[in-house]
């Protein structure tokens, strides 16, 4: 039922309520309360359309606060505004708008999710695809990225291995080995080279030296 508006009260919330003829009708996204004013007149379909704006913009101030905190996938988009409520339609819409200005881009997404996990918390190449997959990356994008930033698999487990050996030295051989294999297991390496990585680390202790930092050294 439409009527005139009567006022205009701001929230705690930071949310707009609308009182028409005297009564609290619906509540606003400020910006969508920001083109109203005491003594207009709306019609039922005004209020439909203000409500649907509202929605979208309401979505939009979730996406964008989800967004803040690190870039996301599509799907982690879409799947945090479904658990928020929105129907199908409503995350489509904000999908697009996001995709319009480049706030989300699958593509940016996984090389900086590569990139992230190269610097800070390495995982081998199979172990990234399996990541991307869960984040809804396409199949074609993961491949792409990968072939263009994921380093060199046996260079990254022999250095990751070499450095976790530094921290296993005192324990007997057998458990060495176990919590080393592990360890690289752990981080999505195959069992042939997780093998073949520590025949060299065993080598190299063995020979009474010092593991060196990197493949080259």
């Amino acid at each position: 039922m439409g009527g005139r508006i009567t006022d205009l009260r701001a929230l705690k919330s930071g949310r707009v309520a609308v009182y028409l003829d005297g009564r609290r009708a619906f509540v606003l996204t400020a910006i969508e309360a920001a083109q109203l004013r005491a003594g207009q007149v709306l019609s039922e379909d005004e209020i439909a359309r203000l409500l649907e704006r509202d929605l979208l913009e309401q979505a939009h101030e979730l996406a964008l606060r989800f967004l803040s905190y690190r870039p996301r996938s599509e799907r982690e988009v879409a799947d945090h505004l479904r658990r928020k409520g929105f129907d199908a339609q409503t995350v489509e819409a904000e999908l697009e708008r996001l995709r319009r200005v480049g706030l989300v881009d699958d593509r940016a997404f996984a090389q900086f999710w590569v990139e992230n996990r190269t610097a800070f918390r390495p995982r081998s190449r199979r172990a990234l695809q399996a990541e991307l997959r869960r984040k809804g990356i396409p199949p074609a994008i993961i491949q792409e990225v990968l072939q263009e930033t994921s380093p060199d698999e046996r260079s990254l487990a022999l250095r990751l291995a070499r450095d976790r050996a530094r921290r296993l030295r005192g324990l007997d051989p057998l458990t060495f080995r176990r919590r080393l294999a592990g360890y690289l297991i752990r981080r999505g390496f195959d069992g042939e080279l997780v093998r073949e990585i520590l025949r060299i680390i065993e080598a190299e202790m063995g020979q009474g030296r010092d593991l060196p930092l990197d493949e080259s050294a």
